[in-house]
């Protein structure tokens, strides 16, 4: 029985022993006005501001305007975390990773990380790319040498690696916030925003982007997020990120990497940087935006047609659809002095429907106590394989957990209680 279904008796058991509704809804914003496919704002146009080590600052007002309803807060988390599932190969250590995917076998996992540090691999050479077993072994890597920044894997239908390469190894302008990396030698191989496809094996197969050179152009990316591509090979990109340069535009590519057209992921009103954390297309062939800059999950079709937006999933920086129509929303910035925002950790509901059914809280805290300075915390990538285990992979501190449904204990929500509980619906 798949994972949804476990979900949803675990959900009605805890009803009936309680004596609580089976359903949980969640109110769904109406669509906003869908955007014209055309060119992004110039990044030297973008509101907002960089990314400061306290958290994030200068930006236009409180960009985190989503706040928890009770609702939401009696959301069940029907899950067992389990934080040793994997093992690194001996004297390699998993650095920050917002990367994550299931192989096209359904169950190995993917993840590109950041060399066994927390940003850029300048000074290393190690394989970033990594893949492990469904039992934790670790399988194979490669890409030393060759990306600066992973934040962002896709592995297409014929098992093909996607890696998106955010930040430039030869330009500091996207620092903001985080200290800038000392000159690079001058033998330095350019890397960093721009998109790769590797075979399975490692060999590279397609670049687009110009190596370490910002612009906002067909030829160049400004901090590219996240890939997909759809059935006939169209390539999709997020291009942008939460300091500027930065696009925020999603641009559509031929299977060869031909630019094909691009559409603003940023609404006019819209806070203008972070719009595009992560994308994700489902079997429908529907565009999900990770809009984690406005708290939104925004849905287009492959034309830039914006058709419906969630605001009650968190604020979104990774997503994941499974088999079942399950929306899988990863995140790992909420609760930063918002009093009744939301907070960190996985939202699960319907994709088209919005109703949430389940919260998984970070199991860091929320945000993690120990670690006031950085920004993110967990989870920030999020991957579900065929039998419905959960991976998500994590900023600050590193690492990967999977998550199983729990059999032994009755689901409770993240303050302990049993499911239930009425509130206000979202805003």
């Amino acid at each position: 029985m798949v994972a949804v279904r476990h979900a949803r008796i675990l959900f009605a058991a805890t009803a009936l022993i309680v004596g609580l509704p089976v359903a949980v809804s969640l109110g769904q914003p109406a669509p906003a006005t869908a955007p014209a496919a055309t060119p992004a704002p110039a990044a030297d146009n973008a509101a907002g501001g960089g990314r400061g080590r306290g958290g994030r600052g200068g930006q236009q007002g409180d960009y985190n305007v989503s706040k928890r309803t009770d609702e939401d807060k009696a959301l069940v988390n029907p899950y067992a975390l389990n934080q040793a599932w994997y093992t690194m190969p001996k004297g390699r250590f998993l650095g920050s990773s917002s990367a994550i995917d299931i192989d096209k076998d359904g169950k190995s996992v993917w993840i590109a990380e950041r060399c066994g540090g927390q940003d850029l691999c300048a000074g290393s050479h190690v394989d970033p790319i990594m893949k492990f077993s469904a039992d934790g072994k670790f399988l194979k890597a490669f890409g030393h040498d060759m990306i600066s920044y992973p934040h962002g894997i896709y592995v297409d239908k014929a098992g093909n690696i996607w890696v998106t390469d955010l930040q430039s190894n030869i330009d500091n302008a996207a620092r903001a916030g985080r200290g800038n990396f000392p000159a690079p030698p001058a033998d330095t191989k350019p890397a960093g925003a721009q998109v790769l496809k590797f075979s399975p094996a490692g060999k590279l197969l397609l670049r687009i982007g110009t190596p370490g050179v910002y612009g906002s152009d067909e030829s160049h990316f400004s901090q590219p997020s996240d890939v997909v591509t759809d059935d006939a090979g169209n390539i999709y990109v997020a291009d942008g990120h939460d300091t500027l340069p930065a696009n925020n535009r999603i641009a559509k590519f031929d299977k060869n990497g031909k630019f094909l057209k691009q559409w603003p992921s940023c609404l006019p009103n819209d806070r203008q940087l972070d719009c595009s954390h992560s994308i994700f297309i489902d079997k429908e062939g529907e565009i999900l935006v990770a809009n984690r800059g406005n708290g939104r999950i925004d849905i287009y079709d492959q034309d830039g047609t914006l058709k419906r937006s969630f605001s009650q999933f968190g604020k979104s920086g990774g997503l994941f659809v499974d088999k079942n129509d399950v929306l899988y929303s990863a995140d790992s910035e909420s609760g930063i002095g918002q009093g009744q925002a939301y907070v960190r950790g996985i939202h699960i509901g319907d994709l088209h429907t919005g109703v949430v059914t389940a919260f998984i809280p970070d199991a860091l805290g929320s945000p993690a106590p120990w670690n006031p300075l950085r920004g993110t915390s967990s989870p920030e990538g999020v991957a579900v394989d065929k039998d419905g285990r959960i991976y998500i992979s994590a900023v600050t501190p590193p690492g990967m957990a999977r998550y199983t449904l729990q059999h032994n204990t009755v689901p409770t929500n993240s303050a302990g209680a049993p499911a239930g509980g009425r509130g206000g619906r979202a805003q």
